[in-house]
């Protein structure tokens, strides 16, 4: 039996843990699941005789190592920040690992060690980081293969609520860590390149600069620009692109909401609120807000937005109980980033029934014999349910396809890598298609930047 062990039981791993328990047998899997939180796990893995769980505090360093040293290959499905410990006892105990997270510096600076030792350190191999990356080098390959010359690549994805769930005014719920959501676009402006010029939008404009998408049988969406765009020039081979954007994708109407929250400074982690644990959600928004001893804060926030009473900007906010009295933050020490997140908790939870959907969309803008062309390749997939959602599919599954293509030795490069060559993505977006992730592919003319956005 190989033995794999998944450290993190959240909501992202249950198609992960349904991949490998289906192929538990033919495949020859012996599978534990650790995590501090069991309930979910034990859920998934029912009387699986080739499952198990173990309470994993990964803090304890000498329980981490164990468990890892019992493995051939250890899945890390934690937050980001604790990949590092757990990819540094892998490079100790001699076994290979896979993430769906970006590879950080630290991570990065394991890469020369784990090509000595002949292991494989695979990150980025979720859906975005992941599935983004194999279905865009797959076509760019192919480009390239025609002598074609890529000058425009962006690149859009989003995690949303399917058409029949989606039941609220903002379009949206929580399908992935809501903490990300909240801080999303923090730490620097956002900067890709347009035309050969570089672009930058300062973190409280970001949600005012959108690009808009159509998708064939989905409507319209928005989408506001990553962070860096450019961190994958070099690894993409782009050196000489003309435009390269990367965004996330929201239906239209989401950012402009949005920026509400960040002109009051409500997605700001950098500080405490004084007695926050006594605060109303009401108390929480008029403490941004100017006093006045005759105005509410509802004509106060208005007033200083300049949003009239009946535009849906309003009816969204009041959507969200955010005038409320009677309902508490409850959070000691509280930044007003998590106490917004509690608030938005409260309406944008799945139900159990809920289903989420991804929607992914790439724009190739390449030259060929003289003439500019343009292919556009999106990509749609529905959840099931609370449990098997769209992200989790999206994330779980490209992790077990690459996680069994490393013990089936079919991957054969080592060290710290991300999944854009051939032999990588190839055969696990074939895989993919078998679940019903599939890109279709369109010719359409070119057109290259938005000149609003020049």
């Amino acid at each position: 039996m190989r033995k794999i062990l998944i450290i993190g039981a959240g909501k992202s791993a249950s198609y992960l843990v349904k991949y490998f328990l289906d192929k538990s047998i033919s495949e020859k899997l012996d599978i534990t699941i650790g995590d501090l939180e069991l309930s979910n796990a034990k859920k998934w893995i029912k009387n699986n005789k080739n499952a198990r769980t173990l309470k994993l505090d990964i803090f304890k360093e000498q329980d981490r190592k164990n468990a890892i040293e019992n493995s051939n290959i250890v899945v890390s499905m934690l937050p980001a920040r604790f990949h590092i410990e757990v990819a540094k006892d892998c490079l100790a105990l001699g076994k290979h690992m896979v993430t769906a997270s970006y590879v950080s510096k630290e991570m990065q600076a394991l890469d020369e060690e784990a090509k000595s030792k002949k292991l494989v350190f695979l990150n980025e191999i979720g859906v975005d980081p992941g599935i983004d990356h194999m279905s865009a080098m797959q076509v760019i390959d192919r480009i390239r293969k025609s002598g074609g010359k890529l000058i425009l690549f962006e690149s859009f994805t989003g995690g949303l609520m399917a058409p029949e769930s989606d039941t609220n005014l903002w379009n949206y719920k929580f399908t992935w860590n809501p903490r990300n959501v909240v801080l999303a676009g923090q730490g620097g402006a956002a900067k890709f390149i347009q035309e050969g010029k570089f672009k930058y939008i300062p973190y409280h404009r970001l949600f005012r600069r959108t690009e808009f998408l159509e998708v064939d049988g989905y409507g319209r969406f928005e989408a506001y620009a990553n962070r860096d765009s450019l961190k994958y020039q070099d690894v993409y081979g782009l050196d000489s692109i003309q435009t390269l954007y990367r965004g996330t994708i929201r239906r239209v109407g989401f950012s402009r909401a949005w920026q509400i929250f960040v002109i009051l400074g409500l997605t700001d982690d950098s500080y405490t609120i004084a007695d926050s644990e006594n605060m109303s959600y009401r108390d929480f928004v008029n403490s941004f807000l100017p006093y006045s001893p005759t105005d509410s804060v509802e004509l106060k926030l208005r007033y200083k937005l300049k949003i009239d009473q009946d535009d849906i900007l309003w009816e969204k906010l009041e959507e969200l109980d955010i005038f409320s009295s009677n309902k508490k933050v409850e959070l000691k020490n509280a930044s007003p980033a998590q106490i917004l997140q509690k608030i938005l908790l409260d309406s944008w939870s799945l139900d159990p029934n809920d289903k989420d959907m991804i929607v992914m969309y790439h724009k190739f803008g390449y030259e060929l014999n003289g003439e500019k062309h343009q292919i556009d390749a999106t990509m749609v997939c529905t959840g099931e349910d609370q449990t098997f959602t769209a992200m989790a599919k999206t994330v779980g599954l490209p992790v077990g396809i690459a996680t069994l293509a490393i013990l089936n030795k079919k991957i054969k490069s080592y060290g710290v890598q991300i999944p854009i060559n051939k032999d990588i993505y190839d055969p696990i977006l074939s895989e993919l298609e078998g679940f019903g992730i599939i890109f279709k592919e369109k010719e359409v003319k070119y057109l290259g930047y938005n000149p609003l956005n020049a």
